[in-house]
């Protein structure tokens, strides 16, 4: 696995600005492009070198994922650990279709927003972390099933209902963040 990055975090007044880990930066050649080359197939065949390792790095995102929420549950939703869980839920889900995991991003993508949409995060019930995290780690390792992608939409679609729930409670009578919860999910649908 290559050396562990950090995403880095700038906080501002009224948002913040995530510039994710590049666990990519060693398929980039410095060496220029022949005349000719399609730099579309030259990432593409760089990517092709390194899908045998993806399983790997996707199981160590969600140990990553699965320690912060045990971190979380112990010491609670400090700023450093919802940090923690955030980033770990955020990098699966932009991880996921580069990985070869595309139907697991809706579950991460949920806890991202719940994580993001409750105003007071110590309100958040663990064990709507737990079904998130879980939910997450039984995509990746049922992936192999041919009937993945089905369950997987499946259990999202709960997740996502119940997370909905309880954001529409916790903001009721903020109508900003009523409208960004009842928006549609920027994660795309994976085909079935």
């Amino acid at each position: 696995m290559p050396p562990k990055e950090t995403a880095a975090v700038a906080t501002y007044a009224d948002h913040e600005v995530i510039t994710p880990q590049n666990k990519l930066r060693k398929a980039v050649s410095d060496k220029p492009l022949m005349p000719g080359e399609d730099p579309v197939a030259r990432a593409e065949q760089a990517l092709a070198e390194l899908s045998s390792e993806f399983s790997t790095w996707m199981e160590a995102e969600c140990e990553r994922l699965d320690k912060a929420r045990h971190v979380v549950k112990a010491k609670g939703f400090l700023k450093a650990n919802k940090e923690a869980l955030f980033h770990a839920a955020h990098d699966i889900k932009g991880e996921a279709a580069t990985f070869g995991y595309p139907a697991v991003a809706a579950a991460a993508d949920s806890l991202c927003r719940l994580i993001e949409y409750t105003p007071d995060s110590n309100r958040i019930p663990h064990t709507l972390v737990d079904q998130h995290v879980d939910a997450v780690r039984a995509i990746i390792r049922e992936y192999a099933r041919s009937d993945a992608v089905e369950l997987a939409t499946s259990l999202t679609k709960r997740l996502r209902e119940v997370t909905d729930e309880f954001l529409l409670h916790e903001n009721r009578g903020n109508a900003e963040a009523l409208a960004s919860i009842v928006g549609p999910s920027l994660v795309p649908d994976v085909p079935a």
